[in-house]
């Protein structure tokens, strides 16, 4: 189950970032799918969580966006977790059309338990 935090400046246009958060589920799903955690192309609630924050007055950043990916770890992402963010930032290219923009994917230890 990932978790995203979309950090943006404020130039970027609403629509940019409605684009972006309707293309990330499946894209995120994609990047991080594992034996361990295999992506069936149906998503459901959960499955992948996004959170945008605008830049604030005294937050510093040299791009446009940023893409904070959080996924448990598992040896077979962490073994071609440089390929996986490539990837994803060349799909998120392809789908949205952003240039100025960074994904940073973090595989923390971690633990995850949801109700029905």
């Amino acid at each position: 189950m990932p978790l995203v935090d979309v950090t943006h400046a404020p130039t970027v246009p609403e629509h940019s970032l409605r684009e972006l958060g309707s293309v990330l589920p499946h894209l995120v799903s994609l990047a991080v799918e594992c034996p361990e955690e295999p992506y069936d192309g149906d998503l459901r609630p959960g499955d992948v969580e996004i959170r945008f924050r605008s830049l604030g007055p005294l937050d510093r950043s040299g791009l446009a966006v940023v893409i904070e990916i959080k996924s448990k770890w598992f040896a077979s992402r962490a073994a071609d977790r440089q390929e996986r963010v490539d990837a994803l930032h060349e799909s998120i290219r392809a789908a949205t059309g952003l240039v100025d923009f960074g994904v940073y994917l973090s595989l923390p230890s971690a633990a995850w338990s949801q109700g029905d």
